[in-house]
């Protein structure tokens, strides 16, 4: 059995994490790789001083980089996907059918209904920024758009998507914590999930109206819509995708699927070696046209690798603060003084919130504040319905706006945009939880239990 640490200093280890983490990523501009490390290292030799077991630690951090294996996984499916994609002709077709039929003053507002559709349609915010992200970052940035604010457009869109999706994991997740109906579910986080993409819509259209594409970056597109060579191939993969998510086939083994197809398509044309090459390396293209080289250079499982190494030590640093009763000797003795169903929402939300910043994973922020505050939102007369739709507006979206999360290094990664630049035009994510505040405070939408 694993000794767990005394509040004072767990209250005391969290609170020189976060400022650890905080003055290394924000203060000093460093990777979370070092900060994280740093604070590991912290914790382990702190709680032997308090009597954990050295092989207590090391179970608690296995434990936590082991609920993370399958996003980590998939991260190295999808940089070879994108170099798959890049090579034969998939996401240059999409680039180039986005310079055809998008106005540079509707761009930002149909990017963000399109990656939402998507979304929705394929239930996977990663695999959205990862095919038609990728496309919408190339075509936005040629139109002069700033990169940060085409990045939160499209991951506004994604995440909308994905939480409306009855084959998204994370929903599926939220549902079963909760112990509610999944469509139920879903139903209930209309509530908050509708309005703030209708405002996500509204601010999309206010920074979009009046843009104009600047003679120079005409110019590019003109020069660089040749070179693009758009095939109908691409109808192949792309369907697939959807295909593969209507027969409810989980993420692993549809990407797979599609990689798969992928390889074959490229390698009817080029070696093995290439082949090989590509998925390891990414896609370089033989162009010298410098715009065509910054969209097209892209991709590879060793691309992810950096992602890859810091979601592995945030999970490390989740899985003690987790394992070794740190969090919830924190939140334990706040549960009893919340009487009343607004101070339930309120609490509910900032747990979610402040999970994202320390566990760094998404599912795991989701499942703590759910299973922390359960019983206390009967207690004072709010149903499950209520307790899933928090945890999904605090919980899920907000690991978008975490540099060292899983879902906000992934974004970066993808998107090529820092997550703090991106976070203040992620519209969505941060309009979420104003929602369900405004929510708790009206009682609009707040379902209550049934008596």
């Amino acid at each position: 059995m694993v000794t767990k640490l005394k509040t004072k200093i767990s209250v005391t280890l969290l609170l020189v994490a976060v400022a650890i983490l905080a003055v290394g990523v924000i203060g000093f501009g460093l990777s979370p790789i070092a900060p994280l490390m740093l604070v590991i290292g912290l914790i382990i030799v702190v709680a032997r001083c308090f009597g954990v077991s050295w092989q207590a630690s090391q179970k608690a951090l296995l434990s936590g980089v082991s609920s993370g294996i399958a996003p980590l996984f998939l991260f190295l499916l999808i940089g070879s996907l994108i170099a798959l994609w890049l090579a034969t002709g998939v996401i240059p077709t999409m680039i180039w059918v986005g310079f055809k039929l998008l106005s540079p003053q509707l761009f930002l507002p149909t990017a963000l209904l399109s990656t939402a559709i998507v979304g929705t349609l394929i239930g996977s915010a990663f695999t959205t920024l990862s095919t038609v992200g990728v496309a919408l970052m190339g075509v936005g940035t040629l139109m002069g758009f700033d990169p940060a604010l085409i990045a939160g457009t499209v991951l506004s869109g994604a995440i909308f998507g994905d939480k409306s999706s009855p084959l998204s994991d994370s929903t599926n997740l939220a549902s079963a914590i909760s112990e509610t109906d999944l469509f139920a579910h879903i139903k209930n986080l209309m509530w908050t999930t509708l309005p703030a993409l209708i405002l996500s819509l509204v601010m999309t259209i206010i920074l979009g109206f009046g843009h104009q594409t600047s003679g120079d970056a005409t110019a590019k597109i003109s020069r660089l819509l040749p070179l693009l060579a758009p095939t109908w191939w691409a109808i192949v993969p792309l369907g697939l995708l959807v295909i593969t998510a209507w027969r409810k086939i989980p993420a692993i083994p549809a990407l797979m699927i599609n990689i798969l197809i992928s390889s074959i398509a490229f390698v009817t044309q080029h070696s093995l070696t290439a082949w090989a090459d590509l998925l390891i390396n990414g896609f370089k293209t033989s162009s010298h046209n410098a715009t065509l080289m910054a969209l097209m250079n892209r991709g590879g499982m060793s691309a992810m690798m950096p992602t890859v190494m810091m979601i592995m030590l945030a999970l490390a640093f989740g899985g003690l603060l987790s394992g070794l009763g740190i969090l919830s000797r924190v939140m334990a003795p706040v549960v009893v003084y919340l009487k009343t169903q607004r101070a339930m929402i309120v609490a509910t939300l900032l747990t979610g919130i402040a999970a994202n910043f320390l566990v760094g994973e998404q599912y795991l922020a989701t499942i703590l504040p759910g299973q922390l505050f359960k019983d206390s939102f009967k207690r004072v007369g709010l149903s499950a319905l209520a307790l899933g739709r928090t945890i999904e507006d605090s919980g899920t979206v907000m690991n978008y706006l975490v540099p060292w999360g899983v879902a906000g290094a992934f974004a970066a990664q993808t998107l090529g945009v820092s997550v703090l630049a991106f976070a203040p035009f992620t519209f969505f994510a941060l309009f979420s939880p104003v929602m369900s505040l405004l929510s708790a405070v009206t009682g609009i939408g707040l379902k209550q239990l049934e008596k």
